[in-house]
């Protein structure tokens, strides 16, 4: 029969661009408009302490945060791909930023923010959004773990009030750093950062009380971190507790514009900050990509665009630079607030940043009151909530090569740093891939008689199983020659390169020992491989009947 089998290939995806913000305009109504000024300004509230946080635990300033989110916020929502992802400095940044910070100083930071902004861009106009999902989840939980772990130990200078005046990178070292200062114990600190995280804690409570009124109802909705930072701030500017302040140790916030100004760049230490800008990238693509996916299953909005979001992440990186900003993602806590505050557009997201703003402006000088443990219990809160805790503890109900991926992702995180643990748990997840799908390939040799000898392929055919091959490559030497192989493809699921190569040798073999071979029932993505590479038509040369399948002569779209 003939081999010139039609292979129909799909053409590459055009480019586009389309934020989702031009899809709300044609019909956006006043009610719309009412819904995400609302939600705009409950969410711009809750960010405004946790930019300030975020900050100063990545060892910048607090305007540096604030900026971020104001800027960061504004790109996103204008640009971004989800109807009410809001986004602005995130936690995961933390250590990662600090590190950076620690090591090659805040132009380096910037140098790799901004470079870490085109990649971005890049892989959402290569439509590569969707490949983000792929990253195991055993992995992210595993490096989410260990980032929350690692926020907690930066904090416990603010926590228990000690006088260090600068704190390292190292997770070892910054434990001996904490005990070696654990005399300046300051027992105020502490019972800020407390009481900062029992507010925190049971300030949503009130709204599952019964209600009189109304009046717990509308307490309720008032933004915990706000009033924990208002209250506890009063408190000790009242009576004078001698707590280090955000103004002792950064001095006043100005209410100025920042200056727009391109950090400076050189080759060299551009060079060094290689891993560091694969991180931010890596990073800011997971985490704005998790949390629209979150933000779709919580909102009736249509869903996310992942190659859009990217793009307005990138151009959001890219852009903050030039302020002195921070490496901006979508953050889950300040989305879920903006979900259930009755947000409908990325116009909410925009009344975000001008609430930010607008706040900066007018009373950036009280922030110089608030103090630096209340921050800290604030950050604690928020990796309290950031940990996925429940998943040690279910560890015993899943598989080793999971239960190796999540442990050993988090111990490299806390022990070492973000980089090599998600450089680590890809490497192994891709080792643990390959052994699995190995096991499931098999071979199977049937000699139903002298002149006739059957053999059926299991699973993918790749590089990760040429070894159990053998017994199929020994095989022309054990028979007589006129002998005909009959071929079973039809559990055969995939081939690469590799395998088809194996094959190749094997028919050579075959060929030497006058020994005809027959396949049968090629599954689509096999079939489209061999014929693009012209072996088919080598079997074809080497048989009469060479293929009998009904499939290759299908539309085959699958490619290697």
């Amino acid at each position: 029969m003939s081999l010139d089998s039609p292979v129909i290939t799909a053409s590459p995806p055009r480019w586009r661009f389309r934020p989702r913000l031009w899809a709300h305009v044609s019909a956006y109504s006043r009610s719309d408009l009412q819904s995400d000024v609302g939600a705009g300004i409950t969410v711009g509230i809750v960010a405004l302490p946790l930019a300030m946080a975020f900050a100063i635990a990545s060892g910048l300033t607090p305007q540096a945060g604030l900026w971020t989110a104001i800027l960061g916020g504004f790109l996103i929502a204008f640009f971004g791909g989800s109807s009410v992802q809001i986004g602005g400095p995130a936690g995961a940044f933390i250590v990662v930023v600090y590190g950076i910070v620690e090591r090659f100083g805040v132009n380096g930071l910037l140098i790799a923010t901004s470079a870490s902004g085109c990649l971005l861009f890049v892989m959402g106009w290569l439509r590569l959004g969707s490949l983000v999902r792929y990253v195991p989840v055993s992995i992210v939980i595993g490096f989410t773990n260990g980032i929350a772990v690692l926020i907690f130990v930066s904090q416990l200078r603010d926590f228990l009030g000690l006088e260090i005046e600068k704190m390292p990178g190292d997770f070892f070292a910054q434990m001996s750093t904490i005990w070696t200062h654990i005399n300046t114990f300051n027992p105020y600190a502490f019972a800020l950062t407390v009481c900062c995280f029992m507010c925190l804690w049971l300030w949503p409570k009130l709204s599952q009380l019964p209600r009189t009124g109304g009046r717990l109802k509308i307490t309720g909705r008032v933004p915990g971190p706000i009033v924990a930072l208002v209250t506890l701030t009063a408190l000790a500017w009242l009576f004078g507790l001698p707590v280090e302040t955000i103004g002792q140790r950064f001095g006043a916030i100005p209410r100025d514009l920042p200056t727009l100004a391109w950090p400076h760049f050189s080759w060299v230490e551009a060079k060094q900050l290689v891993l560091p800008i694969i991180t931010l990238t890596m990073l800011g693509a997971i985490e704005s990509l998790l949390c629209a996916r979150v933000a779709d299953q919580l909102s009736d909005c249509p869903k996310h665009d992942p190659n859009q979001e990217l793009m307005a992440q990138g151009i959001a990186n890219a852009a903050l630079p030039m302020i002195g900003g921070m490496p901006a993602t979508g953050t889950i806590a300040r989305t879920v607030t903006n979900i259930r505050a009755g947000a409908r557009s990325p116009i909410a997201g925009i009344v975000h940043a001008i609430t930010l703003a607008a706040i900066v402006l007018v009373a950036a000088p009280l922030a110089s009151y608030i103090p630096l443990s209340v921050l800290a219990g604030i950050l604690i809160f928020v990796a309290w909530n950031m940990g996925e805790w429940h998943a040690f503890g279910a560890l015993k109900q899943y598989s080793g090569h999971y239960r190796a991926m999540l442990l050993s992702t988090f111990l490299i995180t806390v022990v070492f740093d973000l980089t090599l643990a998600i450089e680590f748990g890809l490497v192994l997840a891709f080792v643990l891939f390959i052994k699995r799908q190995s096991g499931i390939f098999n071979v199977q040799i049937k000699r139903t008689s002298d002149a006739r000898v059957d053999v059926v392929l299991y699973g993918s055919l790749f590089f990760g199983v040429i070894g159990k091959l053998d017994a199929l490559t020994r095989l022309p030497q054990s028979l007589p020659h006129g002998c005909a192989i009959y071929l079973d493809a039809r559990r055969l699921i995939s081939l690469d390169t590799t395998g088809l190569d194996a094959l190749k040798t094997w028919l050579a073999e075959l060929k030497r020992s006058n020994i005809e071979v027959h396949v049968r029932d090629l599954q689509p993505q096999p079939a489209s491989l061999m014929t693009r590479t012209g072996f088919l038509l080598l079997l074809a040369s080497h048989t009469l009947e060479a293929i009998e399948s009904s499939q290759v002569g299908s539309e085959v779209a699958a490619k290697d």
